[in-house]
């Protein structure tokens, strides 16, 4: 195997995690189920929290999301140090592109419980050298709350600068997206048995796939209007297989960690 690839308030989150989360100023189109793997281009500055974790020589290794100014979420896996640059406002990593902003990692906290084993409590959070500087193509996604109960079936959408096939020689330039529909655990242990844990959410199986490099991504699903962080990505098939779903770290399991660390860091 391989690693690849019901809500808080608006008002407190708004407060907590930036002004307006989870609410692009450049609208996203989304066409349905066209997959990262043989992916479809995102509008650019469309999906302005996904950041880019980099190697100072500018290779990308994993994805993540902005939280708020200061902090970014990610997988444990990528295994993501003080010698990593996190790049946000990114959208065609192969070009110089004004709007993208390069900041030092100060600090990587990953969470007690993490087994790469089991691949539970797949997280890592990931404290800015320097704050960002929000704009259109720069803004927090808002966090699933403790509470969060989006239904399987619920489309939902990950994105990331992951591979477009699994023996691709290099990861994409432009940033990907597609939507994926939600399966609840027990649908997706039928794929998986019993390595699937409460602290897991899965979503695909439906033609579409993440892939390595989108790791530590976003799977985000829209309610009210605004953008929710509901799981990062984790794991799935050595193939990246569009017929077998991926796996995410739940967000909402994690949620109350989450909140601790920030609050003590």
């Amino acid at each position: 195997m391989a690693f690849f690839w019901v809500l808080s308030c608006l008002a407190f989150l708004g407060t907590a995690y930036g002004q307006g989360c989870g609410i692009p100023a450049i609208s996203p189109v989304i066409t349905g189920y066209a997959r990262i793997v043989n992916g479809e281009d995102a509008v650019a500055g469309s999906w302005p929290w996904q950041v880019s974790m980099q190697q100072t020589n500018g290779f990308h290794f994993c994805g993540g999301s902005l939280i708020n100014e200061n902090w970014v979420v990610t997988a444990a896996h990528c295994s993501v140090s003080t010698r990593h640059l996190v790049v946000v406002g990114e959208y065609n990593k192969c070009s110089q592109d004004a709007k993208a902003q390069f900041i030092p990692v100060a600090k990587a906290i990953t969470h007690p419980r993490w087994n790469p084993k089991t691949i539970n409590n797949d997280i890592t959070l990931v404290k800015l050298s320097s704050p960002v500087s929000f704009n259109s193509y720069i803004s927090p996604v808002c966090l699933a709350s403790a509470y969060e109960s989006f239904s399987p079936g619920k489309l939902c959408v990950t994105t990331g600068w992951g591979l477009t096939r699994p023996n691709a020689f290099g990861t994409p330039c432009i940033l990907q997206q597609t939507s994926l529909p939600l399966l609840s655990n027990r649908q997706c242990e039928q794929y998986w048995g019993n390595m699937i844990s409460d602290v897991m959410i899965c979503a695909g199986a439906s033609g579409a796939s993440s892939c390595m490099g989108d790791s530590g991504g976003p799977l985000i699903c829209q309610e009210g209007g605004a953008w929710y962080l509901t799981g990062i990505v984790s794991w799935g098939s050595s193939r990246c297989s569009p017929s077998i779903p991926g796996v995410y770290a739940r967000v909402s399991e994690l949620r109350s960690w989450i909140d601790q660390t920030l609050a003590n860091n």
